[in-house]
């Protein structure tokens, strides 16, 4: 882990002229603001949305937004839903076919606590979604990563709820007994998991890239809104807007950590980016220490072959050493 090196906000987000980048769940909440912040830096864009339609009010709302010019970068609304691998693939193929290059992807999009649902392959929702679909489209955009001259970047947004998890082999997708904070504990870890041996990988393969983890603390998003509406519970959604109001720090202010971690040239391979306040909840954002179980190398090497077994996926790098 690296220091802390003071105080981050986007007007220290260097120039992004001339670079592409996807940012999953682009239509409201964190890659909603995220995506706002690239385009201000002169970056295109690639809005992957699971509505299209969403990912189309999204972008005029940003033009609208910034009608004085402030977004000099240009924005594409692209489908793609993570609970469905075809659909995957269907993106990441649209996607090579019109760019050359891909600069940096931001593995944002996700659902949290919601009762129990499966993907299109029968996977655990939020396993599916959180994990295995991002694991999936990385996996497709490899090759335009690594052919892109210069320091690529793969952002994958976690939470600190990753403390919590475990990730349990036995029953993966919680087809024997399901606790919906408990899967969404275990499908976080298995973000920080890929992201640090996306690392390892990157690292033996000599390449030109960087692969860290972030979480954006408490932030007012509509993720913490879905599952009480999936419930209609009216109680639990009014006590989660309710908590959002007084305790969270905003979309814009959450999203500061995937910024850090995919523009900052500070920023090294493997590193967990996140608030700094308090704790670790709000405040500019910082490199921090994940869970002691993140680290686990065997833990991580596992849920690389299973998650390639599970979406058909593989990487075309090297595999590291096992650690002792």
């Amino acid at each position: 882990m690296s220091p802390n090196r003071g105080e981050w906000t986007t007007a220290r987000m260097p120039e992004m002229d001339e670079q592409i980048v996807v940012v999953t769940g682009a239509n409201s909440g964190l890659g909603y603001e995220a995506t706002r912040a690239f385009a201000r830096q002169g970056a295109h864009v690639v809005m992957a949305c699971r509505s299209e339609e969403r990912g189309e009010t999204a972008k005029r709302q940003i033009r609208t937004e910034d009608a004085e010019g402030s977004a000099r970068g240009s924005l594409e609304v692209a489908e793609l839903d993570l609970a469905d691998l075809d659909s995957v693939r269907s993106f990441a193929d649209e996607f090579r076919a019109a760019h050359d290059e891909l600069h940096v992807l931001c593995n944002n999009a996700g659902v949290m606590a919601i009762p129990r649902r499966e993907t299109a392959e029968g996977f655990e929702m939020q396993f599916g979604v959180n994990h295995l679909g991002h694991f999936a489209l990385t996996g497709h955009l490899l090759d335009a990563l690594l052919d892109t001259p210069g320091q690529t970047r793969v952002v994958t947004q976690s939470s600190g709820v990753h403390e919590r998890g475990d990730i349990d082999f036995r029953d993966l997708h919680h087809e024997e007994s399901y606790d919906e904070w408990d899967a969404y504990a275990q499908s976080k870890l298995a973000n920080v998991l890929f992201a640090y041996e996306l690392q390892r990988r990157f690292d033996d393969a000599d390449a030109d890239a960087i692969s860290a983890a972030c979480h954006p603390g408490y932030a007012a998003t509509n993720l913490q809104h879905r599952g009480p509406e999936m419930r209609d519970s009216t109680l639990r959604l009014w006590a989660m807007k309710a908590a959002n109001a007084v305790l969270a720090q905003s979309a814009a202010d959450g999203a500061l950590p995937m910024l850090y971690a995919a523009t900052a040239p500070e920023i090294e391979g493997g590193e967990y980016v996140g608030p700094g306040g308090l704790l670790n909840m709000r405040g500019a954002p910082e490199a921090q220490r994940s869970s002691e179980i993140s680290y686990d190398r065997n833990r991580a090497e596992r849920l690389w072959e299973v998650s390639e077994e599970l979406t058909s996926v593989t990487y075309d790098l090297e595999r590291p050493a096992t650690a002792d």
